[in-house]
C-alpha cells in the first residue's frame, strides 16, 4: 500500500477531536456499519436459502451443499490471518486499519455481484462458480472489511468509558443490520425475492428477482464503508508518530506466543466462536422455521411471521443498548455477561412448550433476547481490555492477529454454520417445492433455531466466570503508560502526561478547525458578494447566545 496515496488531504478522516465525540460514535461507529452490514445479515439469513432453493443444491448436489461452505472455513481462516498481518505491517496517517476499510468497499461490491451470477444449469460450472464467488466474497472481500472494521474499537482510544460507547454503538450496528434488516424489514418482500407456485418455490423467476435486487446491496453497502472510513480514527496507531515511538513489525509467530499463553485471550476467542456459531445456526435456519413450522403457511406470510418475530425479538436488543453499559457498570462486564447467559437459557426453554406456537416461540426468543443484552454490546470492550493486558505483559500489542482470528471466527463460522444446517436438511430430506415438510425435517429445524443456540449460552455462561481480566485494567494502563515513556525518552523525546497531551491536541484541534472555518467563510463572502466583518460577527452574536444558554442549562 502506497503511504503518499494517504497523505493526500482527501483521504483524511473527519474527525477531529482528540476525545470521541457523538458524531464519531453516531457516524463511524453506528450509522456507516448498520449499512455496511445490511447485506451481510441479509447473506446470513438467506444466501443459503438461495443457494437450496433456488439454485437447488440440496436437491441435485447435497454433499456440495454441505461440504463446500465447511471446507471454505479453512480459506476464510488463512484471509483473515493474511489480513490480519497486512494490518500489522502497514503504516500510513491514517492508521494501519482505516486503510483495508476503503480497500474494501469495491472489492465487496465485486464480490456480491459474482454470488449471483452462477448459473443455476445443475452443471459443473455452476458448482466452480459457487465455490469461487463464495470463498472470493468469505474469504478476501468481506475480511478486508471486517478485520479492519473490528480493530477500531481497540484501536480509537484507551479511554475506558469512551471506547465502551464505541462497542456499544459497534455491536449496536451489527444486531441492527441483523435485527432491522434481514429479521424485519427484508422478510416484508421476500415474497418477491422468493417466488411462490404451487405452494413451493419458483426458481427460475426467484433467479431474475434476486439479480436485480443485488444492485441495490452494492449500492448501500459501498456507501456504508466509505462512510465507516470518514469518521472513524485510530487515536492509539497515532500515539506511536506523535511521540516519536519507533514501532517494531512483530512477526505472527511472535504475537501467536504472546496471546496463547494468556487464558484471558482463550475465553474470549472461544466466546465470540460459541456465541456467533449459535447465532449463525439460528438465524441462518429462521427462514426455513418460519415457513414450514407455523402451519401450510405461504412464502408472504411466512415473511410476516418472520418479520414480526425479528421485530419482538429485537425490542430487547434495541433496548439493550440504553442499558448495556448501566448494566456492566454497576456489576462488571464480565459479571453482567455472565448472569445474562443464564437468563437466555432459562428463558429460551419457554420455546419448547410448543415449539408449532408462533407465540410460545416468540415469548422464548424475547426472553433469550433479554439475556443476550450485555454480551451483544459488551464483549468488545471486553476484547479491548484483553489487548491492553497482553500489551502491558508483553511491551507490545497484538491487535492484528488477535483480530484477524477474531474475524475468522465471525466470518468463518457462517460458512460451517451453512454446512450444518444443509447437513441437517439433507438428512431429514428437505424439498423446497413440497407444501409440507416431513416430521424429520421438522426436528432437525427445531435443533437447528432452538436448540444449538441455547447448548451454545450455556456452555458460554459457565465458561465465562474464569474471564476475569478487568481486575487488571488499572495496573494494566499503568504498565503500558510506563512502557511508552521509556521509548520516548530513550528515543530522545520529551514525556508529556496523557491528560496534558490530550488537552494541548485539542487545543491544536480546535485552532485548526477555527482556522479552517474562517477560511471557508472567507470563500464564501467573496464568492456571494457579502462582507466577512458583518457574517464574522453574525456568527460570533450566536455562538455567544448558545455558550449563555448552556450556561443557563447547567445553573
Amino acid at each position: 500500500m502506497e503511504k503518499g496515496f494517504f497523505d493526500n488531504p482527501i483521504m483524511r478522516t473527519k474527525v477531529t477531536s482528540a476525545n470521541v465525540k457523538a458524531k464519531e460514535a453516531l457516524l463511524g461507529y453506528f450509522i456507516g456499519p448498520f449499512i455496511a452490514f445490511i447485506s451481510n445479515a441479509i447473506f446470513s439469513s438467506y444466501l443459503n436459502r438461495y443457494y437450496t432453493d433456488v439454485i437447488g443444491l440440496t436437491s441435485w448436489a447435497p454433499r456440495f451443499a454441505m461440504l463446500m461452505p465447511m471446507v471454505s472455513v479453512i480459506f476464510v481462516i488463512i484471509g483473515n490471518l493474511a489480513i490480519g498481518r497486512l494490518i500489522d505491517m502497514t503504516r500510513t496517517p491514517q492508521g494501519k486499519a482505516r486503510p483495508y476499510l476503503l480497500l474494501s468497499a469495491p472489492l465487496v461490491v465485486l464480490a456480491i455481484v459474482l454470488l449471483f451470477l452462477a448459473p443455476r444449469d445443475g452443471s459443473l460450472m455452476t458448482l466452480v462458480w459457487i465455490m469461487v464467488s463464495y470463498n472470493l466474497y468469505y474469504a478476501v472481500a468481506y475480511p478486508f472489511f471486517y478485520t479492519s472494521h473490528s480493530s477500531m474499537v481497540a484501536l480509537s482510544t484507551r479511554n475506558s468509558k469512551h471506547r465502551g460507547l464505541l462497542a456499544t454503538f459497534s455491536n449496536a450496528a451489527g444486531v441492527a443490520a441483523v435485527g432491522i434488516g434481514a429479521s424485519i424489514v427484508f422478510p416484508l418482500f421476500q415474497g418477491l425475492l422468493f417466488v411462490t407456485r404451487d405452494g413451493g418455490v419458483d426458481a427460475a423467476a426467484s433467479y431474475n428477482a434476486w439479480r436485480s435486487f443485488v444492485i441495490v446491496l452494492c449500492i448501500i453497502t459501498f456507501l456504508g464503508i466509505v462512510l465507516e472510513y470518514y469518521f472513524t480514527r485510530e487515536r492509539i496507531t497515532e500515539e506511536n508518530r506523535k511521540l516519536n515511538i519507533r514501532e517494531e513489525k512483530l512477526s505472527m509467530m511472535k504475537q501467536l506466543k504472546a496471546v496463547v499463553s494468556s487464558r484471558y485471550w482463550w475465553l474470549i476467542m472461544l466466546y465470540f466462536l460459541l456465541f456467533q456459531f449459535g447465532g449463525l445456526i439460528k438465524n441462518g435456519s429462521m427462514t426455513y422455521y418460519c415457513r414450514w413450522m407455523f402451519g401450510a403457511v405461504d412464502e408472504a406470510a411466512a415473511g410476516g411471521y418472520q418479520a414480526t418475530l425479528g421485530l419482538i425479538g429485537g425490542l430487547p436488543t434495541a433496548v439493550g443498548m440504553i442499558l448495556a453499559w448501566p448494566i456492566a457498570d454497576k456489576l462488571g462486564k464480565q459479571r453482567a455477561v455472565v448472569a445474562g447467559m443464564f437468563i437466555s437459557v432459562l428463558g429460551g426453554l419457554v420455546s419448547f412448550i410448543d415449539v408449532h406456537s408462533f407465540i410460545l416461540v416468540c415469548a422464548g426468543v424475547v426472553l433469550k433476547g433479554v439475556g443476550s443484552i450485555p454480551a451483544m454490546y459488551v464483549t468488545l470492550a471486553l476484547l479491548s481490555d484483553v489487548l491492553d493486558h497482553l500489551e502491558a505483559k508483553n511491551g507490545f500489542r497484538s491487535d492484528g492477529f488477535t483480530m484477524s482470528v477474531y474475524g475468522a471466527v465471525m466470518v468463518g463460522m457462517t460458512g460451517l454454520g451453512s454446512g450444518i444446517i444443509n447437513a441437517f436438511l439433507g438428512i431429514g430430506g428437505y424439498n423446497a417445492s413440497l407444501a409440507v415438510q416431513s416430521e424429520a425435517t421438522q426436528n432437525a429445524l427445531i435443533i437447528c433455531y432452538l436448540v444449538i443456540e441455547l447448548v451454545c449460552y450455556a456452555v458460554i455462561a459457565v465458561m465465562l466466570i474464569f474471564l476475569t481480566v478487568e481486575k487488571h485494567v488499572a495496573r494494566d494502563q499503568e504498565a503500558i503508560l510506563e512502557h511508552q515513556r521509556k521509548m520516548v525518552l530513550a528515543a530522545g523525546g520529551e514525556w508529556i502526561e496523557p491528560a496534558k497531551r490530550l488537552l494541548l491536541e485539542q487545543e491544536e484541534a480546535d485552532r485548526q478547525a477555527e482556522e479552517a472555518r474562517i477560511t471557508e467563510l472567507k470563500a464564501r463572502c467573496a464568492r456571494k458578494g457579502l462582507s466577512f466583518e458583518e457574517e464574522e460577527e453574525k456568527y460570533q452574536a450566536k455562538r455567544a447566545a448558545r455558550k449563555e444558554k448552556a450556561e443557563r442549562r447547567k445553573k
